[in-house]
């Protein structure tokens, strides 16, 4: 048994309050259970209790034995001379504080099936543990949740784009460039992707924004993709060429260094999605004029924000996929399934993070609304959450499902989880939509 299924009991009162007794078998009657604390201290501050018809206020500890207290250092440890009581499932020792008093110590004792059912869920092969039970749940129920979940989704977000703004002296278009260029990258290249944001501030870039071909130089350039005998059927072709003249010129003005070429992964790739292409449209999109962040604000329709993404590479590229090698003729657009991958993870939570930050809830409902009328994104999470009943209507819900599955599921964190707190709260007590039917 672990403490935290302990702290899961006495949180949520799931414990037979009629056999909670101290050890003259007094009632001890809980009045508060307390805040639950997750860091170093007592398990849950500012409890109250009821004894022999004396109220105590203090803190509450739980531990498995009651020998624990004493294994982990409390007896010497002043932050816990507080404590007014010390919740254990086996009470095999009477213990005592810094001040040499005995502290109040009572067993819990609960339904067994909670813990069967704990035990399950954190014991089961599947990583979505409780894909069997969910189904039994009423969905606004499990929906609520996910509503919470996209929200925790977006604040941890929060933390990366706000250390980013940080770096960058405060400039949300330079923070923006910066998270954007890194999805560009769409997992494989994500790594130089970030790297050359780095490397090519975006206020170089934005005193070059009526002009693209430039735009493409210093990315090219940057990128190490213009390196010598790198494309070495490029070194007779005239844009190829035209691209080194202008870096050799633009980086010497800016003091670049660029990236190695070497960095930037081709292999395995459909080559819609190499690196050339992908800079080339990524130049088209950091080509409008104010700044591409700034345009991203003023609008308040998904169809137009999609619009600013929806992008192409520039002509050289419709016969091209790489330097100096012709290829059938296509336009080289992002397309609508790249574009929905940039808006949510990149540009939605930087809209939502710039409305939290400026205290401006326009921003982030708007960013939530856009999320909305996104259609979902499609890979094994969600794949695996559809066998288990649970259908993402919309890109808001299956970022909420990612979450889940990966800070809650993959975690074993069930305790934590208002899904797995509820199936394991009602033990044996959850049935079968069937069984429910046939109840009077």
């Amino acid at each position: 048994m672990k403490e935290e299924f302990l702290h899961y009991l006495w949180k949520y009162g799931l414990y037979d309050m009629e056999r909670l007794y101290d050890n003259e078998r007094n009632k001890i009657i809980v009045l508060d259970p307390g805040e639950y604390n997750r860091d170093s201290g007592p398990d849950f501050f500012n409890a109250r209790i009821s004894v022999a018809g004396t109220v105590w206020a203090g803190n509450v500890e739980i531990h498995i034995k009651s020998s624990h207290f004493d294994n982990h250092g409390h007896q010497n440890d002043p932050a816990f001379n507080n404590v007014i009581l010390h919740i254990v499932a086996d009470n095999d020792k009477r213990v005592f504080n810094a001040n040499g008093e005995e502290i109040l110590t009572a067993e819990i004792s609960f339904d067994s099936s909670y813990y069967e059912k704990y035990t399950f869920l954190v014991n089961n092969p599947y990583i979505i543990a409780c894909q069997e039970d969910i189904k039994k749940l009423d969905y606004i129920f499990v929906r609520h949740w996910l509503n919470s979940l996209v929200i925790e989704r977006f604040r941890t977000k929060s933390e990366s784009i706000l250390k980013i703004f940080s770096e960058t002296g405060n400039d949300w278009e330079e923070t923006f460039y910066r998270v954007l260029t890194r999805y560009f990258g769409f997992r494989v290249n994500t790594e130089p992707f970030e790297m050359l944001a780095t490397a090519l501030p975006f206020r170089i870039i934005r005193k070059h924004t009526d002009n693209i071909f430039q735009i493409e130089a210093l990315l090219f350039g940057t990128a190490g993709l213009l390196e010598t005998g790198l494309f070495k059927e490029a070194l007779t072709d005239e844009y190829y060429r035209n691209l080194i003249k202008e870096y050799t010129i633009l980086s010497a003005k800016y003091s670049l260094q660029p990236l190695h070429g070497w960095l930037w992964k081709f292999a395995r790739l459909r080559p819609s999605n190499f690196p050339t292409v992908r800079l080339s449209q990524l130049a088209a999109m950091l080509s409008v004029a104010g700044g591409l962040f700034s345009k991203v604000l003023e609008v308040v329709d998904i169809k137009q924000i999609k619009e600013l993404f929806e992008v192409s590479a520039s002509t050289y590229w419709d016969d091209h996929f790489v330097f100096g090698k012709r290829s059938r003729n296509i336009t080289k657009n992002t397309g609508s399934q790249a574009a929905d991958i940039l808006l949510i993870n990149a540009v939605i939570p930087l809209i939502f993070v710039y409305g939290q930050s400026r205290d401006c809830q326009d921003f982030s409902e708007r960013a939530l609304s856009f999320l909305e009328k996104i259609t979902p994104e499609e890979n094994i999470i969600t794949t695996e959450w559809k066998a288990a009943g649970i259908i993402a209507e919309s890109a808001f819900y299956s970022q909420a499902l990612i979450q889940l599955r990966n800070e809650y599921c993959k975690k074993r964190k069930c305790l934590d989880c208002r899904i797995g707190n509820k199936i394991i709260s009602l033990g044996k007590k959850l049935k079968d939509h069937e069984e429910l039917l046939l109840e009077p």
